[in-house]
């Protein structure tokens, strides 16, 4: 698999980078980490697996490098349910074995989280060895961690090498199949919205990388009926689409060709897990409903036309003090980092409001015609969830109607980022969206 650019400026001004040095697609090549070692010139790689991970793929190349005499240290964890957190990575840290001069990760997106991580903190160059076809952080540059109960994105290190062995990636639980998939359809939502807080807040945006996703995405939409049944075809299509949307990531300089409000939906959900225990499912299956979800609720702004003074009033009647209360019932303690991202960004205040609404009047055909060309219908996407087995009701999540509405207000405020729940807000209808749910 080869990357599409090497430090070329792009017609959007930017020189699109990324320091993945090769990915490498294909049957058995995980017989190639004693080359990529002779590469680099380790003597003495560190691996990092849990204990699904090591009997998946682990075992095996610590077996190899024995079998070619080469020394290596290792830790696997051994929680079968490993979560990406400060204990993890401070566990990682602790067992890393210092005379080791470069690090292999074996697993998919919380291995391949904490071991990004390490590599950063440890200066040791990285490889990912994927056992799964699950989530799109395989090329990115940062970590998804949860860190005082909020879930955040860390910088860390992008792998050097990513090696995606179809013999290792198609047996991997079904379930990581389908949140593979169900990551890429969430594509459809980013790649709308980047182009709206394009239009609205002039936030960069390039088209050439935003094909590059929409390409990734359409061959593994025309593969998804294959992937439960493990057609190599269809495992290498989501696998490539979620390499590529990392390094589309990395292309642009920021999250957005890959992650929208689908993926805040997902983040509060995990938010609220690790406040109070309450039902989570892999990213890239929260991912898939909260995408759904979006679907649907864009499927009613396009309903609406702009109205100043409607606007004007809810603004004029929304409190945010209340709003603050609502956050720390709802999140807990992560409600503060959202709360103090407020206090510097002020996405509240009434002359941005003005400033931005008077934007989202002048283009809102515009507007409708990005949602047009970008997303398919909320019944489309239901098809393809329901052909890979996804149930896209978040009830089934956990997820009550209450909290739905909730969740989806709350997505406004995870991040710097124009998304839905913001388009909502300034058009004074967040309410009205609400009650669609």
């Amino acid at each position: 698999m080869e990357l599409q650019w090497s430090k070329k400026v792009c017609a959007c001004g930017k020189a699109h980078v990324t320091t993945v040095d090769e990915v490498i697609v294909g049957y058995g090549v995980i017989s190639q980490i004693p080359r990529l070692l002779e590469k680099y010139g380790s003597k003495k790689p560190f691996i990092l697996a849990d204990c699904n991970t090591y009997q998946a793929a682990g075992k095996c190349i610590c077996q190899m490098l024995a079998d070619n005499g080469i020394a290596y240290g290792s830790y696997v964890f051994p929680q079968t349910a490993l979560e990406p957190d400060e204990a993890a990575v401070g566990a990682a840290v602790m067992h890393f074995d210092h005379s080791c001069d470069l690090i292999i990760g074996v697993g998919s997106g919380v291995i391949n989280d904490i071991g990004k991580i390490l590599s950063r903190t440890s200066g040791r160059k990285y490889i990912i060895v994927a056992t799964a076809p699950s989530m799109d952080g395989y090329a990115s540059a940062t970590s998804s961690m949860s860190m005082d109960g909020l879930k955040t994105s860390l910088n860390s290190r992008c792998a050097d090498v990513i090696i995606g062995d179809i013999d290792i990636l198609k047996h991997a639980p079904e379930h990581m199949l389908k949140a593979g998939l169900g990551d890429m359809l969430a594509k459809y939502v980013s790649i709308a919205e980047w182009r709206i807080a394009h239009l609205i807040t002039g936030e960069y945006y390039c088209e050439t990388v935003a094909d590059l996703v929409r390409t990734a995405l359409k061959k593994c939409v025309d593969n998804a009926e294959g992937l439960l049944r493990r057609d190599d075809a269809a495992i290498e299509a989501v696998f490539e689409g979620l390499v590529i949307g990392g390094v589309a990531m990395a292309y642009a300089g920021v999250s957005r060709p890959a992650s929208g409000v689908e993926h805040y939906f997902s983040h509060v959900w995990d938010m609220r897990g690790l406040e109070f225990g309450t039902q989570v499912d892999l990213h890239g299956i929260q991912c898939a409903v909260g995408t759904l979800l979006a679907a649907q609720l864009y499927e009613h702004i396009r309903t609406y036309k702009p109205d100043e003074e409607r606007a004007k009033a809810f603004v004029q009647a929304f409190s945010y003090d209340a709003w603050k209360e609502e956050l720390r019932a709802f999140l807990g303690k992560g409600a503060e980092a959202m709360i103090a991202l407020e206090a510097k960004e002020g996405k509240y205040d009434p002359c941005g409001h003005a400033a931005r609404y008077g934007i989202i009047d002048e283009h809102w055909e515009d507007i409708l015609k990005i949602l047009e060309e970008e997303l398919p219908s909320a019944k489309e996407i239901e098809k393809i969830l329901d052909t890979i087995g996804i149930c896209g009701d978040p009830q089934v999540l956990g997820v009550s109607k209450a909290q739905q509405k909730l969740s989806f207000q709350a997505t406004k405020d995870i991040r710097d980022k124009y998304v839905l729940s913001r388009l909502a807000w300034d058009l004074g209808i967040l309410d009205e969206l609400c009650d669609t749910i």
